[in-house]
C-alpha cells in the first residue's frame, strides 16, 4: 500500500497537514484527527482540519479555504493526513467532495482502519482517475501515531489507555503515608490538566479517589481552538462501591459523569442504590480484577470513548499492567528523594529481566523542574 513520496514538497505539505490536524485534538473524539493542504503548481490553495465532532472534514474544509481564497482546486493536489472516507457518517463522503472538485492527486499519510472506511475512498479515487499516492517514511509514521487513540478503538473496541504518574528520583509514587502533594511540579500539573481535557476519560482507583477526593475534571485549561474544555467521563474502579457520598465526584456526578467499576458479588447493593441516587453510574462487573476492567474497556469502549487517562494509584496500575492493557506511560520524574514509599504498581513482576515488556520508543522533554518521559508500549 504504501509508496515513497515523489518529492520533498510532498513530504514538507504533509507534515504541514499533520500541524493542522493537531487543532482538532480533544474536540473531535470519537473521530480521527485530520489535516488537509491543497497546492497546484507548488502554489498554496487552501488548507484546512477537521475542527469538532459533527463539523465538515478536513478534505471539505481545505476545499472550502480555496474557494474563500479565490483559487478552484481543478487539477491540484491535495494532502491529507487519513484516508479519505467513502462513507456517510455525521457528514458526506469526502470522496463525493474531491471528485466534484476535480482534484487530479492526492497524497495519503495513514490509512483508516475501520472497516466501513478502510480501502474503499482510495480506491474509489483511483477508479474515477484521481492519482493517489501513500506515504512511507516519517511523515507516515507520524500519521499513524497521530491517531493512536482511534487506531486501537477501531481494531479492539477499546480505548487507548496512557498510564500517568510523578515519580521521585528513587521510583516512588508517595511517601509511606501516601501523602503525595505535590511530587511533580506545577508545568506537569498543568500539562495533566491539559491532558484531561484532550482523552474521552479518566480513571483512578478507590485507594487514591478516598485519599485525595480528586475532582478529576480539566481546569484552567482552554481546548485546542475554541471554547472551553471539554470534561472527561470520570471513572473509578471500586470492587465494593466504598466511594463516599460527600466526595467531590459524588457531589458533581450530575455536572460531570461519572461511572463506577463495581464487583457484583462484593459491592453492596445499599451502596450502589445510594451512588445511583446521587447521579453516579455504577457498572457492575465481575471475575478477576483483570477480567474486571477489561469488561469495563470494553463498555466505554461501546460507548465510544476511544482514550483513557490513567491517573492512580498502585493496585489499578498493576491490574491495567498485568491485564497488559496500558498503551503508554507518561511519568514525570521530578528532582525529590523520599526514601522510601508506594510504588508505582503492585504486581508480581518478573523473575528475569529478559522477560521484562519493553517500550517501543520513550521520548524524553523538560517540564519545568521535572523530567517528563512518555514510553510508548503498544502501536496501532
Amino acid at each position: 500500500m504504501a509508496s515513497s513520496l515523489e518529492n520533498d514538497l510532498d513530504a514538507e505539505l504533509l507534515r504541514r497537514a499533520l500541524e493542522l490536524a493537531e487543532r482538532g485534538r480533544g474536540r473531535v473524539s470519537p473521530n480521527p484527527l485530520v489535516g488537509a493542504v491543497i497546492v497546484r503548481d507548488g502554489e498554496l490553495l487552501g488548507e484546512g482540519h477537521h475542527a469538532e465532532l459533527g463539523g465538515v472534514h478536513a478534505e471539505v474544509a481545505a476545499l472550502a479555504d480555496c474557494r474563500e481564497r479565490g483559487h478552484e482546486p481543478g487539477g491540484a493536489t491535495m494532502h491529507v493526513t487519513l484516508e479519505p472516507c467513502a462513507h456517510r457518517g455525521r457528514q458526506p463522503p469526502c470522496t463525493e467532495a474531491i471528485l466534484a472538485a476535480g482534484v487530479a492527486r492526492v497524497v495519503i499519510g495513514a490509512d483508516d482502519p475501520t472497516p466501513k472506511a478502510s480501502g474503499r475512498g482510495p480506491q474509489i479515487l483511483r477508479d474515477e482517475g484521481v492519482d493517489v499516492r501513500w506515504a512511507a517514511g516519517p511523515e507516515a509514521g507520524a500519521a499513524r501515531l497521530q491517531n493512536q487513540a482511534f487506531r486501537k478503538h477501531a481494531r479492539t473496541g477499546r480505548p487507548r489507555v496512557v498510564l500517568k504518574s510523578a515519580l521521585s528520583l528513587d521510583g516512588y509514587t508517595a511517601t509511606r503515608s501516601g501523602d503525595s502533594r505535590w511530587i511533580s511540579g506545577a508545568e506537569s500539573r498543568a500539562l495533566v490538566h491539559r491532558w484531561r481535557a484532550e482523552a474521552d476519560a479518566v480513571a483512578v482507583g478507590i485507594g487514591t479517589a478516598l485519599a485525595d477526593d480528586p475532582l478529576l475534571t480539566a481546569r484552567d485549561v482552554a481546548a485546542v481552538g475554541a471554547g472551553a474544555p471539554r470534561q472527561p467521563l470520570r471513572m473509578v474502579f471500586d470492587s465494593s462501591a466504598r466511594l463516599a457520598p460527600d466526595s467531590q465526584l459524588v457531589r458533581t456526578a450530575r455536572e460531570v459523569a461519572v461511572l463506577v467499576v463495581v464487583d457484583a458479588q462484593a459491592a453492596p447493593a445499599e451502596r450502589t442504590a445510594a451512588l445511583r441516587e446521587a447521579g453516579v453510574e455504577v457498572l457492575e462487573t465481575s471475575g478477576d480484577r483483570v477480567e474486571r476492567l477489561r469488561a469495563a474497556l470494553d463498555e466505554i469502549g461501546r460507548r465510544e470513548v476511544t482514550s483513557l487517562l490513567l491517573e492512580g494509584g498502585a493496585e489499578l496500575a498493576g491490574a491495567f499492567l498485568d491485564a497488559r492493557e496500558v498503551d503508554e506511560l507518561g511519568l514525570f520524574l521530578a528532582p525529590v528523594m523520599l526514601g522510601s514509599g508506594r510504588p508505582l504498581a503492585a504486581r508480581a513482576g518478573v523473575e528475569g529481566v529478559a522477560e521484562a515488556e519493553r517500550a517501543l520508543a520513550i521520548d524524553w522533554e523538560r517540564c519545568g523542574p521535572d523530567l517528563l518521559a512518555r514510553a510508548r508500549l503498544k502501536e496501532w
